[in-house]
């Protein structure tokens, strides 16, 4: 029997709804229609012989199958893009734009923004991965500019300002009474943001539980749109699909940011790059 293979403009697809918390989101980013990324996924799930993504209320949930395979998908299109882009070298003036997973769909299209103004034509590609993955392509050259939280990864790079953090819940949400531990949600360790939750709450003589967790944002996303816990989200750009910002925690400062360039980038584009997350991540007012 011929072994079944994973189509990678599926994949793709795949990953964008993970990055993105949704099917309508996904097809945006991807500049496809909302019907063609829904085939993508149906197209996965007929090759594997299991459903990989559920429709939940307004929302969507990975199966456990679903959740593996979009790990195993960034691995197979970090691999594909790159063996394509060293074998080949079709790509002309490219840039590739890395970002940790957290506000991701605000940063990228800015950076994307950016990066074109100074060089018109400039076809741009993406990377989402943890912060220390990303620092390690960037010192690779696989990557061109990335941003990420500071804390995270071994090096330091230039400090681009306070990502803003707020706690999300379902509508409605309310943590058990006193001296129930209040249910978190988060991604799995090792995650900054997911310490700085926990801390944040210590410090303040809350007592905390993580009741899910999950290797990748959306999959905390899931989680949290079951209603049973509160997560620690970026609070930029709108609440995601499902959830609606938590008023009854402490508040949490701002996580740092910080962008790095691989040796020899353009500095003209790496200027431009990095003043577009200082921008997004400058207090209001």
């Amino acid at each position: 029997m011929p072994q079944p293979v994973l189509d990678i403009v599926a994949l793709r697809s795949l990953t964008a709804i993970a990055d993105c918390g949704g099917f309508h989101r996904a097809a945006h980013s991807l500049a496809l229609s909302q019907s063609a990324v829904s085939q993508h996924v149906r197209r996965l799930e007929k090759t594997l012989g299991s459903r990989v993504v559920e429709r939940e209320g307004r929302g969507t949930r990975f199966t456990p199958e679903g959740r593996l395979l979009v790990e195993q998908a960034r691995r197979i299109l970090a691999v594909h893009d790159e063996a394509v882009r060293v074998l080949l070298d079709t790509e002309g003036d490219t840039v590739t734009i890395g970002s940790t997973e957290h506000a991701a769909d605000q940063f990228l299209p800015r950076l994307t923004a950016a990066v074109q103004e100074v060089r018109p034509g400039c076809r741009v590609r993406f990377r989402i991965d943890r912060s220390a993955r990303l620092v390690e392509a960037v010192e690779r050259g696989s990557v061109d500019v990335a941003v990420y939280v500071t804390e995270a990864a071994a090096t330091e790079g230039t400090p681009v300002g306070g990502l803003p953090l707020t706690w999300h819940a379902t509508p409605g949400w309310a943590p058990p009474p006193a001296p129930a531990p209040v249910p978190l949600v988060a991604i799995e360790d090792p995650c900054a943001i997911r310490r700085r939750a926990i801390a944040t709450l210590a410090a303040h003589g809350v007592a905390a539980t993580v009741v899910g967790d999950a290797g990748y944002l959306a999959g905390v996303l899931d989680v949290a749109r079951t209603g049973v816990g509160v997560a620690l989200l970026a609070a930029v750009g709108p609440a995601p699909d499902g959830l609606s910002p938590y008023e009854g925690l402490p508040s949490v400062t701002p996580i740092p940011m910080s962008a790095l360039a691989r040796p020899g980038a353009d500095p003209e584009t790496v200027t431009a790059a990095f003043e577009a997350v200082r921008n997004l991540l400058r207090p209001a007012g």
